[in-house]
């Protein structure tokens, strides 16, 4: 997966991930639970674009077109929801897109034009302008909210509950 990614690895460096330690000693494949996790966030990242609310509970600042328009924050065709995926193995779970924009709206960017005096776009409702940069803020729809950090150790336990019946 390129772009944007969120690496989940079970190392014992905080909270969550001592807990997922502890459970891990326990299997050798958690491909399985990865998977688990990785649907569960997943769904949360894509929800993010309708809730306009990073993982750390910021909203996001609106854009131009949802201020004219109405709806959402970068969900005008909804491409970048809909390309966020995940991917597992035994230690590990990624969660991303591989868009090439997804950083410059998870990061923030400012463009400048390469060649030309000016950069030259349409704004929805507003015809075409010029400017000499143009700063997209950094809109964080990647990472784990406190929710996050409270039900990925308890999909855990459910998981391992399951298996140990």
């Amino acid at each position: 997966m390129s772009g944007v990614e969120l690496r989940f690895t079970v190392t014992g460096d905080d909270q969550v991930e001592r807990q997922l330690a502890i459970y891990a000693a326990r299997a050798t494949k958690l491909r399985p639970l990865m998977l688990i996790f990785g649907a569960y966030l997943e769904s949360s990242t894509k929800e993010r674009f309708e809730t306009n609310i990073s993982p750390a509970g910021r909203a996001w600042k609106p854009s131009i077109r949802a201020q004219l328009r109405g709806g959402p924050t970068l969900v005008e065709h909804g491409h970048l929801r809909d390309s966020i995926t995940h991917a597992a193995n035994d230690t590990e779970v990624a969660v991303g897109t591989n868009l090439i924009y997804g950083g410059v709206h998870q990061e923030g960017a400012t463009i400048v034009p390469k060649t030309a005096g000016a950069l030259r776009f349409r704004i929805p409702g507003l015809g075409f302008r010029m400017a000499q940069k143009v700063t997209i803020p950094a809109r964080v729809y990647l990472g784990m909210s406190d929710e996050n950090r409270a039900e990925v150790p308890a999909l855990a336990a459910d998981y391992f509950d399951r298996r140990a019946a």
